[in-house]
């Protein structure tokens, strides 16, 4: 057992030693004060690991007993950092490439509670009615306290057909909600909508910011440019984010060459970042609507933000979930990989989101639309049979029944209109 603890003491040291070496300068003193005092921590936890090898009741897995440690290493640090055994590495690099499988929702851990971000459009979350800011309390009836991130969304996610409920908090309204939701396989595309509403204004529905997203995006300009639109409705309303290229890539297509995007600070200013606007593929002349919520988040502000700072376009709706943190996921040897929050990001204006959130500069809260009749094609649209693919991609759109069921979207058009006539 002693051998086993200095050879455990060895490693731990050399890992030090390596990550120490990439560090930014700081008083040499300070550097030797650091250093000793991680050693004595690492100590204290080679005790308690020797100790739990042999004293705990029954005998411990090592690989199960480390992992366990790297889980609650990550999640002391913020609510979005994380351990990732395999399997959850590769649920995670099926999402960012937009096919996955469960329920369609994005969720975070906010003051130690699950929290909804945004029930992904066209998915069974969003059409069980969860909404943004859902406190999830319960999964199948068992108590969320003190669970972990990694672990609510390998309970979310089964085979399609099969059934979820989740009890979730809606402190708007102050009550307690048992929703019953039906799994269903996934497939992301990042724009779901893209027509013209009236006038030749055009309407795009972003929904994710995934690899092929910039990609899609300008599928979707070049389409409605041919059908004459002449100003544009960006709807990032309930966009968890995602990746910070496509955020970049996105938002440079609305701006004149050399503006700043975003900027990022990490913690070596050498690795500290400003992006900007290359000027390739842009679209910077059209009048610019962005429409945002509670439930955008991430990349999502960071495409807001930049319109916003640059006076590119006017944000309208409600204001912003409020993350302002890049995570960088860094494999392990064994195939698992920590997902590490190493800057935060800035908008080109150099204020923080985080917590605060974009401030629209028209706010309009959404107002529940009043219920329609229904007829009989509402009747066929709802009936599933639960194991068909859910495609979260371009459909055939109404827009002016879309325009009147949306007091948000309807204010954009308006705004639009207005914006219109005095260029004129």
């Amino acid at each position: 057992m002693k051998r086993a603890r200095i050879v455990f003491l060895i490693a731990a040291v050399m890992l030090v030693s390596s990550l120490t070496m990439g560090a930014h300068e700081a008083p040499k003193g300070a550097k030797l004060q650091s250093k000793e005092d991680l050693y004595n921590q690492i100590e204290l936890f080679s005790d308690a690991v020797s100790a739990i090898r042999s004293e705990y009741v029954s005998e411990v897995d090592s690989k199960e007993l480390m992992y366990g440690a790297l889980r609650g290493m990550l999640s002391s640090l913020d609510d979005f950092s994380q351990f990732m055994d395999h399997d959850e590495y590769v649920e995670l690099t099926s999402e960012a490439k937009g096919e996955f499988g469960g329920i369609g929702v994005e969720i975070t851990l906010k003051d130690g509670i699950i929290t909804v971000i945004t029930p992904m459009a066209g998915t069974p979350a969003e059409s069980a009615g969860i909404k943004p800011g859902d406190k999830i309390v319960r999964i199948n009836g068992k108590t969320t306290k003190d669970i972990r991130l990694s672990e609510a969304v390998k309970i979310m996610r089964g085979e399609p057909g099969t059934q979820i409920t989740l009890t979730v908090w809606r402190e708007k309204e102050e009550k307690v909600l048992d929703i019953s939701i039906k799994r269903a396989r996934i497939k992301i595309n990042s724009i779901k909508d893209a027509y013209l509403i009236e006038g030749k204004i055009g309407y795009i529905r972003l929904v994710e910011f995934q690899e092929k997203c910039a990609r899609e995006l300008e599928a979707a300009l070049k389409k409605l440019e041919g059908e004459g639109m002449d100003s544009l409705i960006l709807d990032l309303r309930n966009n968890p984010g995602g990746l910070l290229e496509s955020a970049i890539d996105v938002s440079e297509k609305f701006l004149p060459k050399d503006e700043v995007i975003v900027s990022t600070k990490s913690r070596n200013p050498a690795q500290d970042a400003v992006y900007r606007s290359k000027g390739v593929l842009t679209h910077p002349s059209w009048p610019l609507i962005v429409l945002v919520n509670e439930g955008s988040a991430s990349a999502a502000e960071i495409v807001a933000g930049a319109i916003q700072d640059n006076k590119r376009g006017v944000i309208l709706g409600a204001k912003t979930f409020g993350k302002a943190s890049v995570q960088t996921v860094i494999p392990l040897k064994d195939n698992s990989a920590l997902r590490l929050t190493t800057a935060s990001y800035f908008t080109p204006s150099g204020k923080s989101i985080s917590k605060q959130g974009v401030i629209p500069d028209v706010a309009v809260d959404l107002e529940e639309p009043k219920e329609r009749k229904k007829n009989l094609s509402d009747i066929f649209e709802k009936i599933d049979d639960g194991n068909k693919e859910v495609k979260r991609g371009p459909k055939v759109s109404r827009p002016k029944e879309a325009v009147e069921r949306d007091n948000q979207l309807e204010r954009a058009v308006d705004l639009m209109k207005a914006i219109k006539v005095y260029q004129r």
